[in-house]
């Protein structure tokens, strides 16, 4: 057993599922204990929700209005960057793996990421109950979730997790609203959550395995898309995603950051997270609607493909995700194409073109994912957004005419694949 093996042992993963985040569940129940009588944890968080909207909005276009909620000012011990975060060039290093490699990694989101979370059940029974009830909308937290990629690693600019910044905002409203999640769990489901066996909600392990999730196994997606990041890319963006982490109240981030020599004794015991559950499946199956609503005629099957390939050699048990979510069997031509690909790496003279075809699949795949989060997403208290620098390097229009003329298409598509799915039925 090498040091790390040591640093990481299975005691301190049950330590780290029991451990929530004492320092802002303190903040919040004296924030809750001073509310009027009548006011629950759940209007409570629904306000929370919009508070947080308003001040994402400020610091993306700063207007010179106050802070948009109070419980922000009760957190100051939570609001500078860690001594040891302060390395703006590595920093900016860490967020440049997202603008250079950022159509990979929004496929890596929804086609990895997220189906990993869903296969832990604590993270969604979370995600199916308590999100629903505050936002009333499973694609809007899908919506968010993008959003907070966007916010953390969207520009290559050092100052993107300073205090005031989209992503530093991002990181101290998520750790407000896991404590309010808490509390309302607490409130409405404390005889039905199994806190022995699951840890209170949004534990320490779930949120490490939700930083590993952002980084770790989109590293690995991508890897499976042809894309490979050298060791001091992997290392900046761990340090960022790191430094992410410590705002966000991960407690194994708060003396320094994660480094790469972690990666291998973490994956291993996170992988025993992995379980089946109706709200995971329940998850992954409203995940594929809304994305394949938005694929183009032809590609409706290309969501649930690209799943079975990235999970198809995954490692530490994460090849049974796919299993574990009922994802529906890929599509035949999708299959045939990975075959061709595996051939590929045993042809060198295939290699680059085989290669070169998957990357044009997966980046094609990647802008549709943005689109849709951008046509369906893009108004009320939460709306999505990528900057400008990111529009035109994507190739993605955002303008109303522009909007309005995907719609007209997805409409066309509905239209045309109705007949055929009514045939069929769920497949």
């Amino acid at each position: 057993m090498n040091e790390h093996d040591e640093r990481w042992p299975e005691e301190r993963f049950r330590q780290l599922r029991q451990q929530a985040d004492p320092d802002i569940d303190k903040v919040v129940a004296e924030y809750l204990e001073a509310q009027p009588a009548g006011k629950g944890a759940l209007d409570l968080l629904k306000s929370v929700v919009a508070e947080l909207g308003a001040a994402k909005r400020e610091a993306r276009a700063p207007s010179g209005e106050p802070p948009a909620s109070e419980i922000f000012d009760a957190i100051d011990f939570a609001k500078d960057l860690p001594d040891w975060g302060d390395d703006t060039e590595l920093l900016a290093r860490g967020q440049a793996v997202f603008a250079d490699y950022g159509l990979y990694q929004s496929a890596a989101l929804f086609f990895a990421c997220l189906p990993m979370a869903y296969a832990e059940v604590s993270s969604a029974k979370v995600l199916a109950g308590v999100s629903n009830l505050a936002t009333h909308s499973l694609t809007r937290r899908v919506a968010e979730t993008g959003q907070m990629l966007v916010d953390v690693m969207g520009l290559k600019a050092a100052d993107g997790l300073r205090p005031g910044s989209p992503g530093h905002t991002t990181a101290i409203g998520l750790r407000i609203l896991h404590s309010f999640v808490r509390a309302l769990v607490e409130e409405k489901y404390a005889d039905r959550w199994d806190t022995e066996r699951y840890g209170p909600p949004v534990n320490q392990e779930l949120l490490l395995a939700t930083l590993f999730d952002f980084s770790v196994v989109t590293w690995e997606a991508m890897e499976t898309m042809g894309v490979v990041l050298t060791d001091e890319e992997r290392a900046a963006n761990l340090y960022t995603w790191s430094v992410f982490g410590h705002l966000m109240g991960v407690e194994v981030c708060g003396d320094g950051p994660l480094t790469l020599a972690d990666v291998e004794p973490v994956s291993a015991r996170l992988g025993r997270m992995l379980e089946p559950s109706d709200e995971g499946r329940r998850l992954m199956a409203m995940l594929l609607r809304e994305m394949e609503a938005f694929m183009p005629l032809g590609w409706r099957k290309m969501p649930r493909s690209l799943v079975h390939w990235i999970f198809q050699n995954a490692s530490h048990g994460a090849d049974r995700v796919p299993g574990l979510l009922g994802v529906p069997r890929p599509a035949w031509w999708f299959t045939a194409g990975f075959a061709v690909a595996r051939s590929a790496h045993r042809q060198k003279w295939l290699a680059s073109p085989v290669g070169g075809v998957i990357r044009w699949l997966v980046r094609k795949a990647g802008r549709h994912i943005v689109i849709a989060m951008i046509d369906r997403h893009s108004d009320g208290q939460a709306a999505f957004r990528i900057p400008d620098e990111l529009a035109r390097a994507w190739r993605i229009k955002q303008s109303a005419p522009a909007v309005k003329t995907r719609a007209i298409r997805r409409t066309v598509r509905k239209t045309l694949r109705a007949p055929a799915q009514g045939r069929k039925g769920p497949r």
